[in-house]
């Protein structure tokens, strides 16, 4: 796994978008799989177009609300289906004409900020996710996960989220690792996974 450190004028998140947005054209299909506060389900709308679509999931009634304000005072709403579902069964809930099809999956993890703290995600059910991701990906498609260790839970998560990487095959997969400007153990991390083929 390559390690990069991205320029230093940009947030972990704007990072991923930037990421994401390299291989996302108009018209494409994408997924926000931890929709939050509905950031990266608005940029993932706003890039698709008027005929792209995003699936946005999230357990939390509250993020979908937020989602759901903040997609409607942009008028984006129509471009998002968003499904209080947890991810780690993501290819339960994306049409089966989207399976390789998939240009941008987003993985925020942690806890919702502003939420409930008590709630996070967890490894047991991301690395589950994660492996349906790689199914709907596209070649050319990439998948961006933020993880975050120093809070009860996420430096497991991190963890079992090296480990996957590091078990993806380099001939099907590129995989960089971009790390936080802040330094520490418990600093955000940015994975990057790109399908080749």
């Amino acid at each position: 796994m390559e390690k990069l450190t991205a320029p230093s004028q940009k947030s972990i998140t704007d990072k991923a978008q930037w990421h994401i947005a390299a291989v996302l054209s108009p018209g494409d299909r994408a997924i926000d799989a931890t929709v939050g506060n509905g950031n990266d389900t608005f940029f993932l709308a706003d890039n698709v177009g008027p005929e792209g679509r995003v699936i946005g999931l999230d357990i939390q009634e509250l993020a979908l609300h937020r989602a759901t304000v903040v997609l409607g005072e942009a008028q984006l709403l129509h471009r998002v289906r968003l499904l209080q579902r947890s991810h780690h069964r993501l290819a339960d809930w994306v049409p089966t004409d989207w399976v390789g099809r998939v240009r941008g999956i987003m993985f925020n993890l942690g806890y919702l900020p502003r939420g409930d703290k008590s709630i996070i995600t967890r490894a047991e059910t991301t690395i589950p996710a994660l492996d349906s991701a790689l199914e709907l990906l596209a070649p050319g498609g990439r998948i961006t996960i933020i993880a975050y260790p120093g809070h009860s839970g996420g430096d497991e998560e991190a963890d079992a989220i090296r480990e996957w990487v590091r078990g993806l095959s380099l001939l099907a997969f590129e995989v960089e690792l971009i790390l936080s400007d802040t330094p520490g153990d418990d600093a955000p991390e940015l994975f990057v996974v790109t399908r080749l083929s």
